[in-house]
């Protein structure tokens, strides 16, 4: 007899499970609270990789649909800090020139979604679920109040807007050239300024900085006007920061979003419950610094979905389906530590550290490389990083003010006085009631 399983949430996660699932005759039904796909904004821009995105979209059998829609050229990788010295420039491949699948492509969190909903007739239904069912996914985001139920542990907070510039090419064509098809990151004094061209030619900038969680309250100015918005910006946050940086928020057209960012504490875990698995942001939700949530719940929806295809496959000799379940959390729970490791390092090497990414370039590409090298030749990339940077630093001096002895590390504060201090992020190995701020301008 088919197992019944619902998915509860049609993001990303849940819909590649959904899609890897049918492909093996698993019928399951995705409960969705939202009234239709475009019900709020999806974001901007995300990469795929062969390990993790690209491997699921193969095994989804959606390869030529995603090639359609995918922008290899959107690759394109400028990492600058305010002055615009540059720290990293990544070419891109050209739209042909090599196997799209064996890169890392482009592709707008929009069109991903929905291509993955529109790939096969997934039942949507917004209701209570039944209780007659044999495993419930809980795939709902970062406020999942599925985990609500399993974990006392809440995401803590990690202040953003977003704005687009539409028809850019037209509209702003220095902004267009400046981004190159692909994504300009610049980051100085604990905040970032980031462009990234969209499949219709619109460019997505997004602004973040250190603040406090209830700085929507305290500010003077109404943060969904985007001329207040803007205004603020470029007066008291960028004044100084070079002319092709600041035109971004200068051309940039609302609607404007202001949020927080939020994520659990590394290594976070929580006991397993019979019937119940869970995956993405629903499991270990971070920030988006190192740009892998995505690929991590594809990675999740991956190992999932093997360990619900293998149950039924052993007929008499298996196990009870929450044995399987247990196989799959084991696995995703390691996965997850070691992603939620990079990007709060990330986070730590460019936001936490106004010298950056002068003082933090090589800790960043490091950690990047490590994740992708083995024990034996990482030791030979790190060294041939910090040797190169050096010398890179050597002959370039981009006016910044502060050094990393300038830097100061703290010991704990309690949570009673962190605001005090601003926003505050919970390190690796810290309690509930002991923060750690790992820089301190």
């Amino acid at each position: 007899m088919a197992l019944k399983i619902a998915i509860i949430g049609a993001g990303l996660g849940g819909c590649i499970l959904a899609r890897l699932l049918h492909q093996n005759n698993m019928p399951c039904t995705i409960i969705e609270g939202e009234a239709s796909i475009d019900y709020r904004s999806q974001g901007g821009t995300l990469d795929l990789r062969r390990p993790s995105g690209l491997l699921a979209v193969r095994k989804a059998g959606l390869c030529d649909e995603f090639v359609k829609h995918a922008r290899y050229i959107g690759e394109y990788l400028h990492l600058t800090d305010k002055n615009l010295v540059t720290w990293l420039k990544r070419g891109a491949s050209k739209q042909g020139e090599k196997d799209p699948l064996q890169e890392a492509p482009e592709i707008n969190r929009a069109e991903l979604r929905k291509m993955l909903i529109e790939s096969r007739s997934l039942h949507f239904e917004n209701k209570v679920v039944e209780r007659e069912l044999d495993l419930i996914v809980s795939a709902d985001g970062a406020f999942s109040k599925v985990r609500q139920i399993l974990t006392s542990e809440r995401p803590f907070h990690s202040g953003t807007g977003v704005f687009r510039i539409p028809d850019a090419e037209k509209k702003a064509p220095e902004c267009y050239k400046f981004v190159n098809r692909g994504s300009v990151f610049a980051y100085s004094d604990c905040k970032n300024i980031n462009g990234q061209q969209l499949g219709d030619g619109s460019l997505y900038i997004s602004y973040w900085s250190r603040r406090e969680e209830d700085w929507m309250k305290k500010v003077d100015f109404d943060t969904k006007d985007m001329d207040a918005v803007r205004k603020h910006l470029l007066e008291n946050e960028i004044s100084d920061w070079a002319p092709e940086l600041r035109q971004l928020i200068e051309k940039a057209e609302g609607p404007v979003r202001a949020r927080n960012l939020y994520m659990l504490p590394v290594g976070c875990r929580f006991e397993h419950q019979e019937g119940v698995a869970v995956l993405g942001d629903a499991a270990h939700v971070m920030t988006p610094f190192a740009g892998i949530g995505v690929n991590t719940a594809f990675c999740d929806a991956l190992l999932l979905a093997d360990q619900i295809i293998e149950y039924p496959k052993a007929g008499e000799q298996a196990l009870d389906l929450d044995s399987y379940i247990l196989k799959y959390e084991d696995k995703m729970w390691a996965e997850a530590k070691d992603k939620q490791e990079l990007t709060y390092g990330a986070m730590t090497d460019f936001i936490l550290d106004p010298a950056a990414p002068r003082t933090s370039i090589e800790s960043w590409i490091c950690r990047q490389m490590k994740a992708e090298s083995s024990a034996y030749t990482y030791p030979v990339v790190a060294t041939c990083v910090y040797v190169a940077y050096f010398f890179y630093k050597f002959f370039v001096n981009n006016g910044s003010k502060y050094t990393r002895s300038d830097l100061q590390r703290s010991g704990p504060v309690t949570v009673e006085n962190a605001e005090a201090l601003g926003p505050v992020f919970v390190g690796p190995g810290s309690s509930k009631s002991s923060v750690r701020r790992p820089f301190l301008a």
